[in-house]
């Protein structure tokens, strides 16, 4: 099963350089990597991301990242995937770009 992380270009550029992504603030603050199953996605971009710009939407196998990826509930009860550790970038199977629609919300690509 595949999981969506979204966030800004420079985060994930920063996260090449240094061959791992620690999180974005609020991660770090929550003391995990939030991520959103496919079908969490498109609303997790419009709560959290509306009118941010230049955001990507990378994809990794749930499967791939061990015991350190716990399944907890949270918006309305769902089981969210939150990862307790860093994210190793060649762990990343795809990175997308989510366009803003007229709204100001950005736009998961269908796969996800």
């Amino acid at each position: 099963m595949r999981i969506y992380k979204i966030l800004p270009r420079w985060e994930w550029d920063a996260a090449l350089a240094a061959r791992r992504f620690d999180g974005s603030a609020v991660d770090r603050a929550d003391g995990f990597i939030h991520f959103s199953t496919a079908e969490q996605a498109q609303e997790t971009a419009r709560r959290h991301f509306t009118g941010q710009e230049d955001l990507l939407v990378l994809a990794v196998e749930a499967a791939d990242l061990g015991h350190a990826l716990q399944w907890e509930r949270s918006r309305r009860g769902a089981l969210f995937p939150h990862l307790y550790a860093h994210l190793d970038t060649a762990l990343v199977r795809e990175v997308s770009e989510a366009p803003l629609d007229a709204d100001g919300a950005p736009q998961i690509p269908d796969r996800a």
